[in-house]
């Protein structure tokens, strides 16, 4: 207590970096408790999780108590004895403490859906405030939660007031406050400086390096990386060798190049034989893992709609999503590229007018269109797609008459479907084939949707909108099996991305398995595929059923012209991208840092192994490839 004393009113600012650093550590056992076994806890790890957490919570409590110190500063000491300024301490200090068990109790909400702390989604989610607020009080009893937060800040300030005057009103003159808080900001300024997020990437298991990590760090680390370099943060080769190797990739089924020029990434496609021209419809269920199948072995009978189209469609059960968002999902499904590091590519800047699987459909004559059940200004899609060949279609386009339910994300899956029949048969009465691509929104927190269709009432859990999104497909199907263009359509039934992420790699590759059909029972006779296909593959390996001859810059293959061996899944984090392949996945992290694992395929679980140079290389050259091409206006639509 020496210290405090000689502090004199600077004693609050300790009491204050004291305070956050007990909340904060409190936090971090809170989530190991919560994880469990899960982190593979050793003596190392949790010595090492425990000192790097305490390093960061220090950082963060200091600077974030700089604010305080300066208003301690500034105060003249003969205003020690007013009430109203001791008043204005006991108000600060209930809104800091306010602040912090806020930020713990978020943080608890955000690893229940995300398995992490604080990161690049929560930095998005500071641009749509409609949608997070929205989700979290339809979500959580947000009222009771602020009414609990609040009173544990009242009791503990009612508690503290006796201390907190005795501190405020000692005579502390203003060298002695200049000197201590001069010491605060050079300390401030210099844990800033050394200390790096990058020190925990170095614990192996993904959940004990979150433990480690602090929410406030974290969060300023994913703002100021909101968008990565890959040249500057990962390995790289020579510029010549890369596009080189990428159009090599590029050429793997058999397209023939359209130029001889290295940056030239266009190449044709041609097939022997008529080509079938039927509508075709992409239904891009959100969140819709492979887990939650009765075929991959869950048995809560979640799925029944598709379970049973495994048996009447053409399935591939190794295919795997690009990313954790469905961003990643839609650049994949529609752009057939690798998920480069950093914002997805619907979501960054000079992303239009590229060449998209839009591209092919109007090319041959098609009215092309992206409806989705919520609002399309949510992460850029509305622009992404209408610059990009599709006529867009959202809730705000829905007679509200025709809506059975919504919540902040969007609108019910079936109201979704309705919606789209009317769309097919206006362009079907007209003369015209549609292509689609539908996403749906109701397989998402707070999990709502309209009563009486399944028997799981609603918001009760993702058990019940897992099972009514799948309700929602067949009701689908059924009213499109009434339907004059029914025979004529080809179903393209898949997720943007898998319900959790998390695991204890960085790339959990059972977190990214998801289901994926193609359905057209008047033209594709039941099949199922072994082979192992990437989000980035779909569209190609679509159109090469349809038999079309027609000019790409697709990176994705067509899976049924690949040669055996050569099959890969390109999946990412934000940071963290893979290249699985054979029995190997290399990954790529910031840092220039390259690991590679051994697969086993039986229970989709990695553990490292020696280094494969030329698979490095092909990894490398595909996402350095991708990255530059996109910058440099290559992956841009034919001209």
């Amino acid at each position: 207590m020496g210290g405090w004393r000689l502090a004199g009113r600077y004693g609050l600012v300790l009491d204050a970096i004291a305070v956050a650093i007990l909340l904060f550590t409190l936090t971090r056992l809170a989530l190991a408790l919560r994880v469990g076994s899960e982190a593979d806890w050793t003596g190392g790890t949790l010595a090492r999780a425990a000192s790097l957490g305490l390093l960061y919570d220090f950082t963060v409590a200091v600077a974030l108590t700089l604010p305080l110190g300066l208003l301690l500063l500034a105060l003249p000491d003969r205003w020690r004895r007013l009430q109203s300024a001791q008043l204005l301490v006991l108000l600060l200090g209930a809104g800091g403490l306010f602040a912090l068990l806020f930020g713990a109790a978020g943080e608890w909400f955000f690893w229940t859906e995300f398995s992490s702390r604080f990161n690049f989604i929560a930095v998005d989610y500071l641009i749509y405030t409609t949608e997070v607020i929205g989700n979290i009080r339809q979500s959580y009893p947000i009222g009771w939660i602020l009414m609990a937060l609040g009173g544990l800040c009242l009791l503990a300030v009612f508690s503290a007031r006796r201390r907190l005057a005795r501190q405020f009103t000692q005579i502390t003159p203003f060298k002695s406050r200049l000197i201590w808080f001069t010491a605060h900001a050079l300390l401030a300024t210099g844990l800033l400086t050394v200390t790096s997020g990058d020190a925990r990437d170095r614990i192996e298991n993904a959940y004990a390096r979150e433990i480690a990590g602090n929410g406030p760090f974290e969060f300023v680390r994913a703002f100021k990386n909101n968008d990565l370099d890959y040249t500057r943060f990962y390995r790289t080769l020579p510029e010549n060798t890369v596009y080189a190797r990428l159009r090599e990739e590029m050429l793997l089924t058999g397209g023939e190049p359209i130029s001889a020029d290295p940056h030239e990434l266009a190449y044709r496609i041609v097939s022997p034989g008529p080509e079938l021209h039927p509508n075709v419809v992409i239904v891009c269920m959100e969140s819709m893992s492979a887990d939650f199948m009765q075929t991959f072995g869950n048995s809560k009978n979640l799925t029944p709609t598709l379970d049973r189209l495994t048996q009447t469609s053409l399935f591939f059960p190794r295919a795997f999503a690009s990313g954790t968002r469905t961003v990643r999902g839609l650049e994949a499904l529609a752009l057939s590229t690798p998920p480069i590091p950093g914002n997805a590519i619907v979501r960054r800047p000079h992303n239009e007018h590229l060449f998209s699987l839009a591209s092919v459909f109007n090319a041959k004559g098609y009215s092309s269109a992206f409806i989705y059940g919520g609002y399309s200004y949510f992460d850029n899609m509305d622009q992404f797609f209408s610059d990009n060949g599709y006529a867009v279609t959202d809730r705000l386009s829905v007679d509200k008459t025709k809506i059975h339910h919504e919540n902040v994300w969007g609108i019910a899956d079936e109201d979704l479907y309705t919606k789209a029949l009317e769309i097919f048969d206006a362009d079907s009465a007209a003369g015209k084939p549609f292509f689609a691509h539908l996403m749906s929104t109701s397989n998402h927190r707070p999990y709502t949707y309209p009563d009486g269709r399944i028997d799981i009432p609603s918001k009760t859990g993702r058990d019940g909108a897992v099972k009514y999104a799948d309700w929602a497909l067949g009701d689908f199907l059924t009213r499109a099996a009434n339907k004059s263009w029914f025979d004529n359509t080809v179903f393209v039934i898949v997720a943007d991305h898998q319900a959790s992420a998390a695991g204890k790699s960085d790339l959990p590759l059972a977190r990214y398995r998801i289901p994926l059909l193609i359905y057209a029972p008047k033209l594709f006779p039941p099949a199922r595929s072994e082979r192992l296909i990437a989000q980035i593959d779909i569209a190609p390996t679509l159109l090469g059923l349809l038999n079309w001859s027609y000019t790409s810059k697709f990176i994705g293959h067509d899976i049924n012209r690949l040669p055996s061996g050569k099959e890969h899944a390109l999946i990412s984090t934000y940071q963290t991208v893979g290249y699985l392949e054979n029995d190997k996945l290399i990954i790529l992290e910031p840092g220039q840092r390259v690991r590679v694992e051994a697969v086993d395929w039986e229970s989709l679980t990695t553990k490292p192994t020696a280094t494969d140079p030329p698979a490095v290389e092909e990894a490398i050259s595909l996402y350095q490839g991708t990255s530059l091409a996109f910058k440099a206006g290559l992956l841009r639509e034919l001209n």
